[in-house]
């Protein structure tokens, strides 16, 4: 019995280190800047290019300024 609960613990704590891992370690990117990058990467591998992303347009909300 303790032979199989000491081998499910070290399952677990391995499952969860590997699940811990995954991702990148960085902010996340707007789809306008994700768009910037898939062209370039496009770009990079001579692949045909996507469409160019329009530039968001920036709404000004009157409370921006106070968050």
């Amino acid at each position: 019995m303790t032979g199989s609960r000491i081998l499910v613990t070290l399952t677990l704590l391995a499952a969860m280190a590997a699940v811990t891992a995954c991702g990148r370690k960085a902010g996340l990117d707007t789809p306008y800047e994700a768009a910037i990058q898939a062209r370039k990467d496009a770009e990079k591998a001579n692949q045909p290019l996507p469409p160019e992303p329009e530039k968001p347009v920036r709404d000004k909300f009157i409370l921006d300024p106070l968050i």
